[in-house]
């Protein structure tokens, strides 16, 4: 595991469910949704067709510091439809180097045109971190004599 490692690892590593609503859908059920998955991000589908993400930053700028009514306001109306994609063969590095440019914490995973996952910049890190831990251990195994190839 390393940065040069695809993002199809990740997805391995993290599992490849997709959360998503219609664009049609209140901001407030998008946002019930986001919070019992767990997750910052929704993508906005249709028909099988990505059309945009929906995010809790959307929500904090486009809602509540609008004084609209998450109740009254439609997912279309603040999603992000200006999207940045990857594929399963981009790289780890690749990835946060998007995600860094384009001041965007989450990435749909598309692949011939169908979506196949989602990263965050919470799944980049953590996989990172886990594959650091991972070299440690065999650094550590090989120096105490405990190594086995």
């Amino acid at each position: 595991m390393n940065h040069t490692d695809p993002v199809a690892a990740v997805l391995r590593q993290k599992g490849r469910e997709i959360f998503s609503v219609l664009p049609g859908t209140s901001v407030y059920d998008a946002l019930a949704l986001m919070a019992d998955k767990g997750v910052g991000a929704l993508l906005v589908m249709e028909g099988g067709r990505l059309l945009g993400v929906i995010s809790e930053r959307d929500y904090a700028r486009k809602v509540i510091l609008q004084g609209r009514s998450s109740k009254d306001t439609v997912v279309d109306e603040i999603m992000t439809a200006e999207l940045v994609e990857v594929t399963p063969r981009h790289t780890v590095d690749d990835c946060m180097k998007l995600m860094t440019d384009h001041r965007v914490r989450h990435l749909p995973v598309v692949d011939e045109r169908s979506v196949t996952g989602v990263v965050s910049m919470g799944d980049l890190v953590k996989y990172v971190i886990t594959a650091q831990r991972d070299e440690i251990e065999h650094l550590q195994a090989y120096i105490t004599g405990g190594y086995v190839s």
